[in-house]
């Protein structure tokens, strides 16, 4: 049994790219010695908070200035 059942990763969402775009993770992925998919899931986590001034809340009086 999990402490916090909702932190399980079982929730899933595709994405398609082209050979492109393919070929740049995969380089990405092949040079930091990470997953497609790990390496996805965290630059689209870190987006997520920086769109939402989640990873810093100092900006939001920058901006309002």
């Amino acid at each position: 049994m999990y402490p916090d059942p909702k932190r399980i990763r079982n929730n899933r969402l595709t994405i398609r790219l082209d050979d492109y775009e393919h070929e740049l993770i995969q380089a990405l992925a092949n040079y930091t010695g990470e997953q497609p998919s790990t390496l996805l899931r965290q630059m689209a986590l870190m987006q997520a908070e920086e769109t939402l001034c989640l990873s810093h809340p100092s900006s939001l009086s920058t901006k309002a200035a």
